[in-house]
């Protein structure tokens, strides 16, 4: 097993031992990645976005990174993303992702999924080598494929994106702006963006039913999305009452537990499963 240097850290424990604490954290959690990524330890989870006005309908699923470490511990990707978005193992992060979802819609037909990625790699070979390989291998997937991009990540190269996203629409392969209302989206862009799906942050969605505040913002990012002719998702959904004010405002689609956990078992032998009960 590899022992991290922590005086390749660069902070002296005794002079900040708080900032030298929080980066030996994060050493600690590259090196438990990137053993994982060189094992093959990692998964996707599937979790439904499901129709608002009908929880039965399932608009597509999100493929959520897990990575599995030693103990056989499944860790999703909000406990090592933050530590590792934007090194060189975030990029292979996003390459296995997106394996793994071609992977995926290639076995399902019937399956249309998101997967996420940071605008940092946009441009990075191996990232593009694997979707080129995956459209020559399957023309058609692409029109099943949702890329999603966080907004703070949107916003670090915004034309890059803008050009980035035409291109790959040509395709048939569709946007979604990530976490919106959560960073400082300039609205110049978000026009010039042509998404077509807006997730708005679960912060403002937890407790909605009780918040006026978070009810209006939630609202105004609803008609932000609908004027830009995106489709519109609530994110991190747990409570009903919350539920039924996003039907109030003509939000399209939820996600979050209040409809479906996120799920290792692909959802093709979801259904296999339901069909045999």
């Amino acid at each position: 097993m590899r022992h991290t240097d922590f005086s390749a850290v660069g902070t002296d424990p005794h002079a900040d031992p708080l900032s030298y604490a929080v980066a030996a954290r994060d050493a600690g959690v590259l090196d438990m990645v990137s053993e994982a990524l060189a094992t093959g330890r990692t998964k996707l989870a599937f979790q439904p976005i499901v129709y608002n006005k009908d929880h039965s309908r399932v608009a597509f699923h999100e493929g959520l990174m897990r990575i599995i470490d030693r103990t056989g511990r499944i860790i999703p990707a909000q406990q090592f993303m933050p530590a590792v978005e934007s090194t060189q193992i975030g990029r292979t992060i996003d390459v296995q992702a997106l394996d793994l979802a071609l992977i995926a819609l290639s076995r399902d037909p019937e399956l249309r999924l998101s997967v996420n990625m940071s605008a940092r790699s946009i441009g990075f070979t191996r990232w593009r080598r694997v979707l080129d390989a995956g459209l020559t291998r399957h023309p058609r997937i692409g029109e099943r494929l949702i890329l999603e991009i966080t907004e703070s990540s949107a916003m670090l190269m915004p034309e890059l994106v803008i050009a980035f996203m035409e291109e790959l629409q040509d395709l048939g392969i569709a946007f979604a702006l990530d976490d919106f209302g959560a960073g400082y989206t300039a609205f110049r862009y978000l026009r010039d963006f042509y998404f077509d799906i807006l997730k708005i942050d679960g912060q403002f969605i937890k407790g909605l039913a009780g918040h006026s505040d978070n009810q209006v913002l939630t609202e105004a990012l609803v008609m932000i999305g609908k004027h830009f002719d995106m489709f519109t998702i609530a994110e991190g959904v747990e409570d009903e009452l919350d539920a039924d004010f996003l039907t109030q405002i003509d939000l399209d689609c939820v996600q979050g537990y209040i409809t479906g956990a996120p799920s290792l078992t692909p959802p093709i032998e979801q259904r296999q499963k339901s069909r045999l009960a």
